[in-house]
């Protein structure tokens, strides 16, 4: 809890380890999670991606990040298995874990490919962007569309004291009608938690990593912002925000 006394130098000082902490980061995995506050995600990405799989002979995993969870599902995909990943940093953190896992990582733009039309059986995606048009040109017929996405709700705390917080539309929409009118029969799951993080630190942490969700993000420039926004949102249970989700299936036409 910030002391009321508690001066903005203070205050920077109590959080700059946290930022600071951030500028190593890579890969995709934190050394910490937040607390669910409510039932968590009805879904479970892994069990889907590995449902889907069976019976495939190729999988394309777009935007693999540092590969971590692509490695944890190994196991239920097949023989053939490449990933995508935008961000030079994650890239060759990426290929060094999969590479032993027999599957190629290439350096590509998330919205974007060098493969061939009707190259995939099953393409999945966590959390990061795509094209529609070009997931339906790299699936073969039949093929299915895996992903898991934040929604635009999420963090919606934050709103009030970042008029600069960035806003991605309503993605969840476009993705859907653009799959659509490509044919796909597209299933949505959407859900929405409190979750607590242990305190404002951790979620400035967040800010540090995640850099787009405030454009040009300062733990000193953004100090007044910070307290406000940890003023209406440290709780007993701790710094309590919301997390959005949601899960797109999608089944291209056999034709």
């Amino acid at each position: 809890m910030v002391a009321a006394s508690e001066s903005r130098e203070a205050a920077i000082e109590r959080l700059r380890p946290f930022a600071e902490r951030a500028d190593g980061f890579s890969g995709w995995t934190f050394d910490f999670e937040p607390r669910h506050l409510g039932p968590p995600l009805p879904w479970s990405y892994e069990d889907l991606v590995r449902a889907h799989a069976r019976g495939t002979t190729s999988v394309l995993d777009l935007g693999t990040g540092g590969g971590e969870r692509l490695a944890a599902m190994r196991d239920g995909l097949p023989q053939r298995v490449v990933a995508t990943e935008e961000w030079p940093v994650n890239a060759p953190v990426a290929r060094a874990l999969l590479a032993p896992l027999d599957i190629d990582v290439v350096h590509a733009a998330d919205e974007s490919s060098p493969f061939a039309t009707r190259s995939f059986d099953l393409v999945i995606n966590r959390h990061s962007a795509f094209d529609p048009s070009e997931v339906a040109r790299i699936l073969r017929p039949g093929g299915a569309f895996v992903t898991q996405q934040v929604g635009r709700g999420d963090w919606s705390e934050l709103v009030p004291h970042f008029p600069r917080l960035h806003d991605w539309g309503d993605l969840l929409g476009r993705y859907s009608t653009e799959l659509r009118t490509l044919g796909f029969n597209v299933t949505v799951h959407e859900h929405r938690e409190r979750v607590a993080y242990p305190s404002l630190g951790e979620f400035v942490y967040m800010l540090s990593v995640a850099s787009w969700t405030i454009p040009d993000f300062d733990l000193e420039r953004d100090i007044d912002a910070l307290l406000a926004l940890e003023r209406d949102c440290l709780t007993d249970e701790g710094f309590v925000v919301t997390e959005d989700r949601y899960l797109l299936t999608a089944r291209k036409p056999a034709y």
